[in-house]
């Protein structure tokens, strides 16, 4: 342990502050959580924004200056840590979550539309009526779908990352319990491929069992679907910003940690590269001024928690953090790829839509929350996000080509979209969006606590039982900040368990 319980307890009142690095969710989640049990901590931040990879940007194109969130992220009722994020922030108005769970499902290749949604009745039975109609199944592949999921909800109260589970593959078990290809494609990936970015010969078992169960089977209302109406980088950059600096939190913009090392004393020496360099003959005493001749500052605390990329936690890990630190470098990666269309009419008449029959997986309005306005013309322009998760094999096809392949794809879709005029048609890539959850990936995943006292692990590829979500990352925020304040031996709430 660290601080006052440890003989090695950190010199000059450095077990009195803390470093986070990385300001995505879990970063900005345990600055707060540190700050507000009385812990003096720096945020350490390598772009210019706070959010990870939910954040926006402004981009002025041919339908004006739009403002763009870099992919459509989705929460659920279930996801209550971050459902406390936003409140935490401020936020919870700005991101609503729907009364009711209502996905429409439209099969372009049919023309068909089904929706998924659910009834007033506890679960499972809030979703019997709706697969009972379900139109892109038959009725024996309903009945077994409805025989596997009840097999499923067995499989969730077993932890995900139980070998037994982790290292099965999802398909292979959808085979086992009479799944057909078509049932996976019109439900169980629809689902999972939103949700786990991978599609169910790539998910390990524990996580789709896990992932399922919570939220389709475990509570009536655990899938009800929220999302943001204002861009998300005011809720994760701006909102989370202006708490962090009312809690107290030092935030360096564009700083990167170069190194970190542990002195024999206790005391994290953080080496970072701030880029903003001090004019020559002035000078500071400050151990934590960013501003030095060259541009560099080192930090002193008996705290840290690396909520960074696992790549970059890897680099930065001391010897003896972890017992096999290369497994980190085994957790892969899995893209997300955004198509952003802006069409010069309304050729959605909802907020999203689920698609089948087509390459198209989802399909969101951003109308209201980019800033869109009106065609010069009059035209009541309307603002498309095509969410295309699982996309190794398009993350790096040229724009022209992903323009040919979805527009028509659109147009099936929505016959509005058919004589609509595109005013602007552009792309966003995330190749690290996710960690890949592929079977075994549960042994590799990391706790939060390090061999190196004081060093604390965070991010949504840390051991939190979900998937790369939101959710992960603030949960795993949350479970780096408990650990660090329990052995500073500091009082906190147990905000963690309100929010699980």
């Amino acid at each position: 342990m660290t601080g006052a319980h440890d003989p090695r307890a950190p010199r000059h009142g450095a077990d009195q502050r803390a470093v986070v690095v990385g300001g995505g969710l879990a970063g900005t989640t345990a600055a707060l959580r540190l700050a507000e049990a009385g812990v003096a901590t720096t945020l350490v931040e390598a772009t210019p924004r706070l959010g990870g990879l939910a954040f926006s940007f402004r981009r002025a194109g041919a339908a004006g200056e739009l403002t763009v969130d870099n992919g459509h992220h989705v929460h659920l009722r279930c996801c209550t840590a971050y459902r406390w994020f936003l409140e935490r922030v401020g936020a919870s108005a700005l991101a609503p979550l729907q009364p009711r769970l209502d996905i429409p499902v439209h099969d372009a290749g049919r023309g068909r539309l089904g929706r998924l949604r659910r009834a007033a009745l506890p679960a499972p039975l809030h979703l019997g009526a709706s697969l009972a109609r379900y139109p892109h199944l038959s009725p024996a592949e309903r009945l077994r779908v409805g025989r596997a999921a009840l097999a499923l909800r067995r499989l969730g109260t077993v932890d995900p990352s139980d070998p037994a589970l982790d290292a099965q593959d999802f398909a292979s078990w959808l085979r086992r319990h009479g799944q057909s290809p078509r049932a996976v494609r019109a439900l169980w990936d629809l689902v999972g491929v939103a949700t786990l970015n991978a599609r169910a010969p790539d998910v390990s078992l524990g996580l789709a069992a896990m992932v399922l169960t919570t939220g389709l089977l475990s509570d009536a209302g655990a899938a009800d679907i929220g999302w943001s109406r204002v861009p998300l980088g005011h809720l994760h950059d701006t909102l989370a910003g202006a708490a962090l600096e009312k809690a107290g939190v030092r935030v360096l913009r564009q700083s990167r940690v170069r190194e970190l090392t542990r002195e024999p004393d206790g005391t994290w020496r953080v080496a970072v590269d701030t880029g903003a360099r001090r004019p020559a003959g002035s000078d500071s005493t400050d151990p934590a001024d960013p501003t030095d001749p060259r541009g560099r500052t080192t930090l002193e605390a008996g705290t840290v928690v690396l909520a960074v990329h696992q790549r970059e936690a890897h680099r930065l890990l001391p010897e003896g953090a972890l017992d096999e630190p290369e497994r980190l470098l085994r957790i892969g990666d899995a893209p997300i790829l955004n198509v952003h269309v802006v069409y010069d009419r309304k050729v959605l008449h909802r907020p999203f839509l689920a698609a089948l029959g087509t390459p198209v997986q989802w399909v969101f309005d951003r109308t209201a929350a980019s800033g869109l306005r009106d065609a010069p013309e009059g035209g009541g322009s309307q603002y498309l996000a095509v969410s295309q998760s699982a996309a190794q094999d398009e993350i790096d096809l040229p724009v022209a080509v992903l323009r040919d392949r979805y527009l028509p794809e659109l147009a099936r879709l929505m016959p509005a979209a058919r004589g609509a005029k595109v005013r602007d048609f552009f792309v966003t890539r995330e190749r690290t969006a996710t960690f890949a959850p592929a079977p075994g990936v549960g042994r590799l995943r990391p706790v939060a606590r390090t061999g190196a006292p004081g060093l604390w692990l965070a991010g949504a590829w840390t051991a939190t039982g979900w998937p790369a979500t939101m959710e992960g990352a603030v949960r795993s925020g949350l479970t780096a900040a408990r650990e660090a304040l329990a052995a500073l031996g500091r009082p906190h709430d147990d905000v963690f368990q309100e929010a699980a």
